[in-house]
Parts: C-alpha cells; sequence; structure tokens
C-alpha cells in the first residue's frame, strides 16, 4: 500500500520527483563538509571516513529506490539514457563503498594496533591485510565493471571485449605510474623493515632526514619530520632506492650510540681534555631534560689530528629515539659551558698568521 501511494505521488508530480535527487546529489557532494560540522574534532580520521560513506550509502540508496518507484513500476521502461547512467554510477558507489567497509574488515582483522603521534591508538596495515585488500579491490572492479557493461547495453561478446579491451589498455600504459608504489608498499610491509611509530634516518646521498613513520599507504608513506615538525609524503618505490636507517631497532641493549664531534687547540692536554668532556656528562646526567644511559660510561676517543687542531669525538647512548635532536643540543650546550668554566675554546685555532706585503719606497 505505501509503495504505491508513493509510485502513484512521483508519477503525478515530477517536480517532487526531481527535487528529492537535487536534494540527495547535494548530500552526496557536501557529506564531508557536514560531517565535520556536526562531528568533534577528536574523531579519527578513519570513523570520520566510514561517517561519510554511511551518509553518501543512504543518499545512493535513496536514489536508487525513486529511480525504481519512477521508472520501474507500473511497467514503464527503464531503459532511457537517463536511468542508464543513474544505475552505472550506483554501480560505481556501491564497490567503492563494498570495498572500504570490506577492507576495513579486513584491517581489524589482520592489522595491528599502533598509537598515532600525539593522537589516539589506530589500525595500521599489515602484508596481509594489505595484500588481501588488493585482491578484494580487484575481484569487485571486475565485477562491477562486468555489471557497467551489461547495464549500458553491450550485450554482445565483441562489444563487451571491446570495452574490457580499452580498460585493460589503459591500465597497461598507466602501469609506470602505480604498479611500483603498490609493489614497493607490498615489499616494504612484508620486510618489516621499519613499521608505524619508527624513528628513521633516510639519507640519499646528498642529505639525510630524521623522521617519524606516520603510516604507509598503497601508493606512498606519509612521514613526520623531527627537524621542521611537518609531514612529508614519499612515494614507497622512491622509499626502497634510499638508504633507511631504523633508529627505533637497536644494535644491542646500550641504545643508540651517538657522536659528537669537536676541535680543539694541541696547546690543551688530553687529561684536561677529558676532564671537560666528563663533567659535561655529570651535568647532562642530573638534567631531566637529557635522555641519556647514564649507566654506560662516556667514550671519548681521538679522532684525528689536523694542522691546526685535534678532533676528539665524544660518544653517549641514549633510548629515547624521539628526541634525538633535542639530546644533541642540549649536551652540547653542556659541554660549552664546561669548556667555559675550564677556560677551555671548543673554536678551531689557526697555527698560522697571515703577514701583510711590505710595501717598499
Amino acid at each position: 500500500m505505501l509503495s504505491q501511494q508513493i509510485n502513484t505521488y512521483l508519477l503525478q508530480s515530477s517536480g517532487v520527483l526531481y527535487g528529492l535527487l537535487i536534494i540527495n546529489l547535494l548530500l552526496i557532494v557536501f557529506a564531508p563538509y557536514l560531517v565535520r560540522l556536526f562531528s568533534n574534532d577528536e574523531v579519527a580520521d578513519g570513523a570520520r571516513e566510514f561517517r561519510i560513506n554511511v551518509i553518501r550509502g543512504l543518499n545512493v540508496l535513496i536514489i536508487g529506490l525513486l529511480g525504481h518507484f519512477r521508472f520501474y513500476s507500473e511497467g514503464q521502461s527503464g531503459q532511457g539514457i537517463g536511468i542508464k547512467i543513474l544505475s552505472i554510477l550506483v554501480i560505481i558507489y556501491l564497490s567503492y563503498l563494498s570495498v572500504h567497509l570490506i577492507g576495513r574488515f579486513v584491517r581489524v582483522r589482520f592489522g595491528r594496533t599502533v598509537q598515532n603521534v600525539g593522537a589516539s591508538n589506530r589500525i595500521a596495515d599489515t602484508y596481509a591485510s594489505r595484500a588481501l585488500t588488493i585482491f578484494i579491490s580487484v575481484f569487485i572492479g571486475i565485477m562491477a565493471l562486468i555489471s557497467i557493461i551489461r547495464v549500458a547495453g553491450f550485450s554482445s561478446l565483441l562489444e563487451a571485449g571491446g570495452v574490457i579491451g580499452f580498460v585493460g589498455v589503459f591500465l597497461a600504459l598507466t602501469q609506470g605510474a602505480w604498479a611500483p608504489d603498490i609493489i614497493s608498499g607490498l615489499v616494504i610491509l612484508n620486510s618489516k623493515m621499519f613499521k608505524e611509530r619508527d624513528v628513521i634516518k633516510i639519507s640519499d646521498g646528498n642529505q639525510e632526514m630524521l623522521a617519524i613513520v606516520y603510516r604507509t599507504l598503497a601508493f606512498h608513506t606519509e612521514l613526520l619530520n623531527l627537524v621542521d615538525n611537518h609531514r612529508i609524503m614519499i612515494r614507497n618505490s622512491k622509499i626502497r632506492d634510499q638508504t633507511v636507517h631504523n633508529l627505533s631497532r637497536f644494535a644491542s641493549a646500550r641504545g643508540l650510540r651517538e657522536t659528537l664531534l669537536f676541535k680543539i687547540g694541541y696547546d690543551v692536554s688530553s687529561n684536561d681534555v677529558k676532564s671537560m668532556f666528563e663533567s659535561a656528562f655529570q651535568a647532562a646526567v642530573i638534567d631531566p631534560e637529557i635522555p641519556l644511559e647514564e649507566q654506560y660510561p662516556l667514550e671519548i676517543r681521538l679522532k684525528d689530528t689536523g694542522d691546526h687542531a685535534i678532533e676528539w669525538s665524544v660518544h653517549y647512548y641514549t633510548k629515547d629515539e624521539f628526541s634525538l635532536i633535542k639530546t644533541r643540543q642540549l649536551f652540547r650546550e653542556r659541554i660549552l659551558e664546561a669548556s667555559v668554566d675550564a677556560g677551555i675554546s671548543l673554536s678551531t685555532p689557526f697555527s698560522h698568521q697571515s703577514v701583510p706585503a711590505m710595501v717598499v719606497t
């Protein structure tokens, strides 16, 4: 009874039908803005995206019901270009929604829980969850393509083969833009060289960068730069081309072995130099802002004997990889203070002087 009343009302008033279609299309477009407007700022990105997809899914369902009441009831034809385009759009979005929901379930089932930087916990991908999600996405994509071909009216084998061949040629021509990153992402997850929340140092031969791994996605990896405190996006294939140092996985139980270099003149004895560094180390140990491993003594080594000064290397251990920059800066400051107290200059001395040329009159 209700279906007949709705059908009769829609058949008699095309303005109401088109008005409802426009409202639902606007809700689909502006769903992200509405979710941000009525959601708390602390909502995670995954939860916000799920709410957006739910709103859009309901709107697509309503549009499908309107199309059913308008074109398929009462024996009306549903073969017009408008209903075909509408049906194709519904298939595309339902396929996307299915991939998103199934991918979320797979990530929860086979992923792992990590703590975001300055945020709540989230579910991160593993090799198993990423590979299974890609397989499911390909399967749903093939089924959606077949459905779109049938809805569009390509019933013969030749017509359907032409459409599938066009899609295959397009993917083959563009595989250089997406295939290496997807494969590299799977290799990174499978190798377990680094994972989210690890501190890494990336070196490409010219410069180095300290960063925290924020997340590894299908095509790129997001990093948080420890020096500049901003987010960086790097292609997965580019990361594999560089040298990656994982600073969160220590080679020994002592932690990371950090090094500071200083040039001191030949007029200062080695005993005085070592006493200065030891004094600075004791001052740094009692400072709660400097996370040094006090149970392991300071290692002071003579690195090089140059023309003007002796280069000393100071080695210390730390297990707080997130504070590497701060530890270096504060410990260097303590060494500067100790050098002033000891009367030792840290500036590179000169062993010669420039003599002005004599003027003959």
